[in-house]
């Protein structure tokens, strides 16, 4: 089923919508949930809760891509439930891919003031354009999907090694990026 009428049956208030929604994205929905919270019964929670969200954003919002809009919200909870449940402590799902990336970056506190610049966020954008197609599936797949190393490798049919080497050459080309652009890192 096409994006398009997912979308028309979302404007229809058409319960199947969410069934329609739930085969083409739900896979990857709680894969992507289950890479952040490393829990499932806490994964399966945050994918019925973007469904939710999008069944009330759904109309008046008419998002270009629907997979997009579906994955930011659902990255949006996950982060959310994640941060409650590791309140004060270190949890490995989520915190190696976020400790990787931090290391770009002067400090964590400089990260979390920069993340919620939007001229940081336009400049994530242009970086990620700058990426070929299989540079930027692997940034994508480990730092927006919080997949793991191996994941990745067999995926993509490479070793672990070969998308290690890759996350480290991206990172440092990450940090020239932003440091020509004025970022603080």
């Amino acid at each position: 089923m096409t994006d398009e009428t997912i979308l028309e049956m979302l404007f229809a208030r058409s319960e199947e919508s969410i069934s329609a929604i739930d085969e083409k994205y739900g896979h990857k929905c709680r894969k992507m949930a289950l890479g952040i919270l490393g829990n499932e019964q806490d994964a399966e929670e945050c994918v019925n809760d973007a469904y939710l969200g999008l069944w009330n954003a759904i109309p008046p919002e008419r998002p270009s891509s629907l997979a997009a809009f579906l994955y930011g919200v659902l990255r949006k909870l996950s982060l959310k439930k994640y941060r409650a449940n590791t309140a004060g402590k270190r949890c490995s799902y989520y915190s190696d891919a976020l400790d990787e990336i931090e290391s770009t970056f002067a400090s964590a506190e400089t990260v979390e003031s920069a993340l919620e610049g939007k001229y940081l966020v336009e400049a994530m954008r242009e970086f990620i354009l700058t990426l070929n197609e299989e540079n930027r599936a692997v940034f994508l797949r480990r730092y927006w999907f919080m997949e793991s190393c191996r994941e990745i490798a067999a995926a993509l049919g490479t070793s672990e090694k070969n998308v290690t080497v890759r996350l480290t050459r991206t990172r440092e080309k990450l940090r020239k990026f932003l440091e020509e652009r004025g970022v603080e890192i």
